[in-house]
């Protein structure tokens, strides 16, 4: 980005924040993990326009953005300075939201201000998305970056699911892509078969019966995958429904699809875990010490642990010395809090999200 580039973005911040100052409705900011949850009217606000601004100048030159930034936050003419330093940086990826959510947001200020930087912003990383699919279907967490765990094909975080809905979306014409090009479009309908073939074929059987999911998958061979020493080979229940979500967001499944969401939902049905809850306890004599437990209540809703050993479907736990154990007690105070090792996603799924789409698709 040019110097001349970096003053006109810094005065357009200006600009839009001294109208904002000026705007009692937008007295309230509104930080980045709110950023999809505004209604329609706000993305055409000064506010709104800021932020994508932001997210301009945080787009590093490969056309994807790094994670765990608050873009919403406000930057001074030195912060941009600094922050246009780093577009050379190859640090863009998809985890915990990075990439997608950015496109998702400069789509929508795009289609209620009609500036053309914020398109030019939207098709690069598009672009970018596009080149990082794998032949497979599969993404990298980091690309071009993939170095170790980062170039599995990662359903970690949603991370593959949320590239997915984006494709999806844009695939299938909804409004507010309507200014991505025909090329564009072609290739995202590409993409997104491919994706939705990676799903079915990572799908892991076990003794000759489809499961869920791992949270990544080896990128050559689709086997289950690790990633850090805590993350090992393991079918993960979270990041499972998220997927299962998806392939049934699909108009139209295939058989194919249709039996691995029927296999999926079956696993969930077996695996569930009654009797227990996972709460957070506060010790009154040491305030700030909360810790994470397993209590016994026979009223509470089913759970899932976080991962699964492949074959027994028992739950497992792992610390920072990479030792699976099979009783959440077992690991380390700070792994044991640091972590989120159960899960109840799986109860929406079951009790709504499939007898919904039962109704749509019944077999």
């Amino acid at each position: 980005m040019t110097q001349r580039s970096i003053r006109f973005i810094n005065s357009a911040i200006m600009l839009c924040a001294l109208a904002l100052a000026g705007n009692a409705q937008n007295a309230r900011p509104v930080s980045w993990n709110e950023i999809l949850k505004q209604d329609a009217a706000w993305y055409g606000d000064v506010e709104a326009t800021r932020i994508a601004d932001n997210v301009l100048l945080y787009q590093r030159n490969t056309g994807g953005w790094p994670k765990n930034i608050d873009m919403a936050a406000a930057l001074t003419e030195s912060n941009a300075a600094a922050v246009a330093k780093q577009k050379q940086k190859i640090d863009s990826n998809i985890d915990n939201g990075a990439t997608y959510t950015q496109l998702t947001f400069l789509a929508r200020v795009y289609e209620a201000k009609k500036l053309e930087r914020h398109k030019e912003s939207f098709l690069k990383g598009l672009d970018y998305l596009l080149k990082a699919q794998y032949e497979n279907g599969g993404w990298p967490q980091y690309f071009p970056n993939a170095k170790r765990y980062y170039a599995h094909i990662t359903f970690n975080d949603g991370a593959m699911i949320g590239v997915l809905k984006l494709v999806r979306d844009i695939a299938q014409d909804k409004a507010v892509y309507s200014f991505v090009d025909a090329a564009r479009r072609s290739q995202a309908r590409d993409a997104l078969q491919k994706g939705i073939e990676c799903i079915l074929k990572t799908q892991v059987v076990v003794k000759g019966k489809r499961t869920v999911w791992a949270a990544q998958h080896d990128e050559v061979t689709l086997a289950p995958a690790p990633a850090r020493t805590f993350e090992p080979v393991a079918l993960a229940s979270g990041e499972s429904v998220g997927v299962v979500r998806f392939l049934m967001s699909l108009s139209k499944p295939s058989q194919q699809t249709i039996d691995a969401v029927e296999s999926a939902i079956k696993w969930f049905e077996a695996t569930k875990i009654a009797g227990i809850k996972w709460i957070e306890k506060v010790d009154s004599a040491k305030p700030g010490n909360a810790q994470w437990v397993v209590v016994h209540d026979k009223t509470a809703e089913p759970i899932w642990a976080r991962f699964y050993e492949i074959g027994t479907n028992r739950g497992i736990f792992i610390g920072r010395d990479g030792i699976v154990k099979y009783n959440i007690d077992e690991i380390e105070e700070e792994r044991r809090n640091g972590y989120r090792w159960y899960v109840d996603e799986p109860n929406q799924l079951l009790n709504k999200d499939y007898p919904s789409w039962l109704k749509k698709w019944p077999h």
